[in-house]
């Protein structure tokens, strides 16, 4: 009997596949495609306290191994999810992990305490958000105003939270253990790299944005290296996501150090990739006669 189990923060999912934040909005585009019931759990798109309308377009540019967004987090504000997603998300055998995020600490802050009654299992906080505060800097690209946001979201939570790392920083452990010291349950990275794509027969940017967050398989060696990295810094448990197409990816960031794993731009490209990872993982356990899945976890040093 293969047990495809992990725990994160006192949690259990049946298996470690989830999806990522802004890939699967909260199911509803995918469930025709896919059966919710066999994911681990589903990543919502982020949630801010106000509705956001986004980026102007165009906002989505496919490039070589990936893609660039620049969305701009768009999204209907947590009254409207909690009143539509989460009843469409708990037609479902499958945790729900809610995305926040927001321009100031108190935009997290109401966030999650409008979730604090809801029943969703865990929060992931969003920190590649602009710090309207802190002159537009993203929460996560420092130290001190990570630990800071942590903290204060941490006082005020009524379930686990997972902080998600950008990794448009110099040392991604520092970022880690700043997460672990203010009293994050768990972290998940990575979140885009910030790239680029210039138009030659227009001559000009193909995103209205000029930038936007690089995914999709260009980006794994890069996230499979900083999950590593993270998940030898810090005891909490880490969510490894950055290019993963299959579950051979999904195994390779486990054996980094990973305890769970998420899908992202590979459900533009495939709908079904997230069911196809898990069967995979499933496949790989028989052909290596392993039992439990979490005995591979980080067992690369």
């Amino acid at each position: 009997m293969l047990n495809t189990t992990i725990t994160i923060a006192g949690v259990s999912f049946k298996n470690p596949v989830m999806t990522a934040s802004g890939t699967f909005g909260s199911g509803m585009e995918y469930a025709e495609f896919v059966d919710l019931n066999s994911l681990g759990a589903v990543v919502t798109k982020g949630v801010a306290n106000v509705p956001w309308e986004g980026n102007p377009t165009p906002r989505v540019q496919e490039t070589y191994g990936g893609m660039l967004n620049a969305i701009g987090l768009q999204n209907p504000g947590i009254d409207v999810f909690i009143e539509r997603d989460i009843p469409f998300l708990k037609q479902y055998d499958t945790r729900i992990i809610v995305n926040v995020c927001g321009r100031s600490v108190s935009d997290y802050v109401e966030v999650v305490e409008k979730l604090s009654d809801q029943p969703v299992d865990m929060l992931e906080i969003n920190v590649s958000c602009p710090n309207v505060k802190h002159g537009g800097i993203a929460f996560g690209q420092d130290p001190k105003c990570l630990a800071d946001i942590t903290r204060e979201i941490k006082a005020k939570a009524k379930q686990p939270i997972i902080m998600k790392l950008s990794p448009n920083v110099t040392d991604i452990t520092e970022m880690a253990k700043a997460a672990e010291a203010a009293g994050s349950d768990a972290i998940s990275l990575i979140n885009t790299i910030t790239g680029m794509k210039i138009d030659i027969h227009r001559r000009t940017f193909a995103l209205a944005n000029k930038t936007g967050g690089l995914s999709g398989p260009a980006i794994k060696p890069v996230a499979v290296r900083m999950v590593y990295q993270a998940a030898n810094a810090v005891k909490i448990p880490v969510i490894g996501m950055g290019g993963i197409a299959t579950a051979e990816d999904a195994i390779e960031f486990m054996l980094a150090g990973a305890t769970g794993v998420a899908v992202g731009a590979m459900n533009f490209v495939n709908p079904y990739t997230t069911a196809e990872v898990a069967k995979g993982i499933e496949d790989y356990m028989r052909q290596y006669g392993i039992e439990n899945l979490s005995d591979i976890i980080g067992t690369v040093v």
